[in-house]
């Protein structure tokens, strides 16, 4: 079948206006997900309070591009944490949802969709822990924000994806949440861990493009 060349232009015009939809696309980097935030809540799951914590102390941490979420291992043996006190065999008191993330406060994603992606290499994390993957949109002030937020596979690529904002003083975050009692260092092992690595995609050019190249063979 021959087409007129009326019908291939509207054609490729279709194609590069659906390749110009404002989107942006992001992964696991260890130069990006820097940051670090605490919150803490009771084993009834009522919210105590929140703070700023380092990587390390969520646990979470780089191997190359490989992002490990293990259960937060609080070495602080007081009976708010653990009882009876700190130590092997002891019970965590509190539920941590422990989010390590990137953030961009200037502007640069406002109005855009933001797809966070990455390819989950192994969990053994038990019912005990859940991971997730979030991207959240903050007022200027952090006094509210949107969110999207899912639950890690068990292995396999996953793409959280949320439609920002069109303001450019809104803070962009994207990253993981590990959500899970604190258990003490010795203990940890048996509660397992997941590892995350950077999404490859696979090229789109033949996809997009494909059908409308062989239009013009």
């Amino acid at each position: 079948m021959r087409l007129n060349a009326k019908v291939l232009v509207t054609l490729l015009a279709c194609a590069l206006c659906a390749g110009s939809v404002l989107a942006a696309d992001v992964t696991v980097d260890p130069a990006q997900i820097v940051n670090g935030y605490m919150n803490v809540y009771d084993l009834g799951n009522n919210y105590l309070w929140g703070s700023g914590w380092g990587m390390g102390d969520l646990v979470a941490t780089f191997s190359g591009s490989n992002l490990t979420l293990s259960p937060n291992t609080i070495g602080d043996p007081d009976p708010y944490w653990y009882l009876p006190s700190g130590g092997p065999g002891s019970v965590g008191q509190k539920i941590m949802y422990a989010d390590c993330y990137a953030q961009v406060d200037d502007g640069s994603f406002a109005g855009q969709t933001l797809n966070f992606s990455g390819t989950v290499l192994a969990s053994t994390l038990t019912s005990a822990h859940v991971a997730k993957a979030f991207v959240r949109d903050f007022a200027p002030d952090f006094s509210s924000f949107n969110q999207t937020m899912i639950d890690l596979p068990s292995s396999g690529d996953f793409t959280v994806s949320l439609a920002l904002i069109n303001d450019p003083a809104r803070h962009v975050q994207w990253g993981c949440e590990m959500i899970g009692v604190n258990v003490w260092v010795t203990d940890v092992a048996p509660y397992g861990n997941i590892v995350i690595a950077p999404y490859t995609p696979v090229s789109t050019e033949s996809e997009s493009f494909g059908g409308v190249k062989a239009l013009f063979r």
